[in-house]
């Protein structure tokens, strides 16, 4: 009796280690392949690089716009800058200018994702911006951008599909294991939001079935903006480049 549950013990430890060591493996699920010309998705749009401050050389995509006012999108942790491409496309019809940037490990850049990491990627993206600038983050990029907002703040920041941090978030997605104590990457989004003093919007599907909405709900800060998009799931195109999603960042925009 004792040996078996030694035996179980140890396998237990085991498979703990292995989340440990390979968890970012579960959090980050880039599209790594090298993308294509810009142009050839986004018409219009142009090649920009920039270096982080760790010496890594990023590519992204910039959609000039007729606003002076550029949006800075910061995509969730899967895919890469294609897949935002008709966000990037139904902003630039109302006037604003897009950078789709992506992260280290994303897009055919070099690296890998870490929570610290994407903050040195985001900092690179936004030194190569003038004028007003609005920050858009996605489900993790969300969290990338609440930080960014605490060190360079935007003239407005919009969140779609946010979370509280991402111990919330994981604990949701695996009910079963002890995520709290085993994340080394945080994003403690809530915590950090409160700190920012810009106008806030926050978008989130009423469907959502991997940021559950009171999740979203929960990270907004007093007089932040909710807008809740019916019957949507957290992948659904309504929250790519939906009308509901798009007149939030105009709305935005004018309050700024």
């Amino acid at each position: 009796m004792i040996k078996a549950a030694l035996a179980l013990l140890a396998v237990v430890v085991l498979l703990l280690g292995l989340l440990w060591v390979f968890q970012r493996r579960l959090i980050y699920l880039p599209d790594a392949s090298p993308v294509p010309p810009a142009a050839t998705v986004l018409p219009g749009a142009r090649e920009v690089t920039y270096t982080t401050a760790d010496g890594l050389e990023l590519g992204a995509w910039y959609l000039p716009g007729t606003r002076n006012v550029t949006v800075l999108v910061m995509g969730g942790n899967a895919g890469n800058r294609v897949h935002r491409a008709p966000l990037a496309a139904a902003l630039a019809r109302e006037g604003f200018a897009v950078l789709l940037m992506d992260y280290r490990g994303y897009g055919g850049n070099a690296g890998s994702p870490t929570e610290d990491g994407l903050a040195l990627d985001t900092k690179a993206a936004r030194a190569t911006l003038s004028g007003k600038v609005l920050y858009y983050g996605e489900s993790l990029g969300a969290a990338v951008a609440t930080r960014l907002a605490t060190e360079i703040p935007p003239d407005g920041l919009l969140l779609r599909s946010p979370f509280t941090d991402l111990a919330d978030a994981g604990q949701h997605a695996y009910p079963f294991l002890p995520v709290r104590l085993l994340l080394r990457d945080r994003f403690p989004l809530k915590e950090q939001l409160a700190t920012v003093r810009t106008p806030i919007t926050i978008v989130y599907g009423s469907r959502d079935t991997i940021i559950p909405p009171a999740l979203s709900r929960a990270a907004a800060p007093p007089g932040a903006t909710l807008v809740e998009v019916r019957d949507a799931d957290h992948n659904d195109r309504t929250l790519l480049d939906g009308p509901e999603l798009i007149a939030a960042v105009v709305k935005l925009a004018q309050r700024v």
